[in-house]
């Protein structure tokens, strides 16, 4: 029953999409990384408060009996609580979107046109009529789709397997942390990707551009999860500085190359395409997502079997897959895998 819940409502959420179109239509060329910044802000953000906001309104008849009576239907129905204030939210993006003006503008073709194209013989007029090419006939736009799903596939295994890891005793490779250390660590590595994204990624892109800031952020990926396994050794504030940094870096590399690629997706792409490209590449990315999860907890079920092994154990063998997946994504942002629009095809 969870399963298929969650799976109805990531079917009916397609805000992601629109948004990053939106975000693209809205903005000047010059602003378009910071808008695409913002949206991933705001999505972080919700990551941050939405797991906060989903603990402090379970169960409130045990944790405010003043407030909720054990016999009401939140004492009955613990969870029913953070579902309403979901569905609330919910409700009320539902009803701000009425008011948002629509970015495609579509005007008829003017009179004269129509009669310059009647006035030419069949065959001429359909050969010099304008086509409009297919998303699947767009080599920029379908080269850019495989680092997509790669990165998201890692940034999901990655955030699966660093609290099962983190929380795993030493004996296991672990850092025999509590729930409530590895929150802090999540929460710190949010509130720096705000920061980040709002202030600093606007000048990366600037001086690198969506090509170049992906691939070093990718590379740098790897190199920061690469120390994660010799973290056991260390212990107190020198495994606290270590844990922290490297989770903060790591989630500001990693948005830096979700959000180039999404740049080079939308410029890859007409106007009146935006909507259907990014819908078509979220749920390709979604596809990933949802694999992850179950590819890293057997993964890191295999590892706590496996961490006497001579060669690569158990800990080192998780992240050293996870260096691969990351290692695939960053070889398609490469030629010949990577196709860049020319300065003619490339829409604005």
């Amino acid at each position: 029953m969870a399963i298929a819940t969650r799976l109805v409502l990531g079917s009916l959420n397609g805000l992601l999409a629109p948004i990053k179109a939106y975000a693209i239509e809205v903005c000047q060329a010059e602003h378009h990384a910071l808008g695409l910044s913002v949206v991933n802000t705001a999505w972080g953000f919700g990551l941050v408060i939405g797991p906060a906001l989903g603990g402090y309104l379970a169960q409130p008849a045990e944790k405010y009996p003043q407030t909720f009576s054990k016999e009401s239907v939140f004492g009955r129905f613990p969870y029913f609580l953070p579902c309403v204030a979901v569905s609330l939210l919910a409700a009320i993006v539902l009803i701000s979107c009425i008011w948002m003006p629509e970015t495609i503008h579509k005007h008829k073709s003017p009179e004269k046109d129509i009669e310059k194209v009647k006035a030419l013989p069949s065959e001429q007029a359909y050969l010099d009529s304008p086509r409009k090419k297919s998303l699947l006939q767009n080599w920029p736009w379908m080269s850019t789709m495989v680092s997509y799903c790669f990165f998201g596939l890692h940034d999901t295994a990655y955030s699966e397997i660093l609290s099962l890891w983190a929380v795993s005793d030493r004996k296991y490779g672990g850092l025999s942390f509590s729930s409530e250390d590895i929150g802090g660590v999540l929460a710190v590595a949010g509130a720096s990707l705000l920061v980040y994204q709002l202030i600093i990624y606007h000048w990366v892109h600037k001086f690198l551009g969506p090509v170049i800031s992906s691939r070093v952020a990718s590379a740098l990926s790897i190199l920061i999860v690469s120390t994660y396994p010799f973290m056991t050794y260390l212990s107190g504030a020198k495994l606290s500085f270590a844990l922290y940094s490297a989770a903060m870096m790591r989630s500001v590399v990693a948005i830096t190359a979700s959000t180039g690629i999404s740049l080079l997706q939308n410029h890859a792409v007409r106007q009146d395409q935006r909507g259907t490209a990014n819908g078509i590449s979220t749920t390709a990315m979604s596809f990933f997502k949802a694999i992850a999860p179950i590819g890293a907890g057997y993964l890191f079920s295999w590892a706590q079997k496996h961490q006497d092994s001579t060669f690569f154990p158990g800990d080192q063998m998780v992240f050293l897959v996870l260096n691969l997946v990351q290692l695939l994504g960053l070889m398609f942002t490469f030629e010949p895998f990577l196709v860049l629009p020319t300065v003619g095809e490339e829409c604005s």
